[in-house]
């Protein structure tokens, strides 16, 4: 994507781009799993902190994320890598699904015990809703930022990808009940298999930059 110039195009790519990164499709399944033993007035407070954790998290890089990679001494391209390799493991885990011992339980373990606040928290906010493609995104976008123009682009698209994301899961608090748990799993099944291939572009990208390897443009 070329940053240089601000127009619509590179105004929509940063759009698709913080979706998928920051948007509620990773998130929702583990959502609704995670919150489906909780009364409605618990669950509003899990989505609210859910959503500022993320927003707050995606604001922080998209402002200080150079700041943060030139303080910390890695490039973009070695972020693309372990963005990349971080999003396998949680595809792999989408299309594993749970250990054959905790099949049939409603609701996933890992949340058991634990303050639901925190478990909005982690895993929910992070890497979930934001997850390593938006980190990876909002690093190299704040990186790429060298102009007002693009910072504003960058900020009026994450503030679209949110307001998305609070409509979804304003919603889905609503629908949970009712929502048909074997046709969930086989979307995350798809989508884990779809985010392990954007894992993998993601780690080629990062080799492609730090000049392991060419990429065919």
């Amino acid at each position: 994507m070329d940053t240089h110039q601000v127009d619509v195009y590179v105004v929509v790519d940063i759009f698709l781009l913080l979706l998928i990164g920051v948007g509620p499709k990773i998130a929702l399944v583990p959502f609704l799993d995670l919150t489906s033993g909780l009364d409605a007035a618990t669950r509003s407070r899990v989505t609210r902190t859910m959503l500022t954790t993320a927003g707050v998290v995606a604001l922080i890089l998209v402002v200080f994320g150079e700041l943060l990679r030139r303080l910390l001494h890695f490039s973009t391209g070695a972020l693309s890598i372990a963005g990349g390799i971080v999003l396998l493991m949680i595809a792999l885990l989408m299309i594993r699904g749970p250990a054959p011992e905790s099949a049939g339980h409603h609701g996933s373990e890992e949340g058991e015990g634990r303050d639901p606040l925190q478990t909005a928290v982690f895993p929910l906010a992070v890497p979930y809703l934001l997850n390593p493609a938006g980190i990876v995104v909002l690093v190299t976008l704040s990186a790429d930022a060298d102009s007002l123009g693009l910072f504003a682009a960058v900020l009026g698209a994450l503030a679209a990808v949110l307001v998305l994301d609070v409509a979804v899961f304003r919603f889905a608090n609503r629908v949970s009940e009712h929502l048909d748990e074997g046709r969930m799993l086989i979307t995350e099944k798809v989508f884990g298999f779809l985010l392990a291939a954007l894992a993998v572009q993601l780690a080629l990208n990062g080799l492609d930059d730090v000049g392991v390897i060419t990429l065919a443009r």
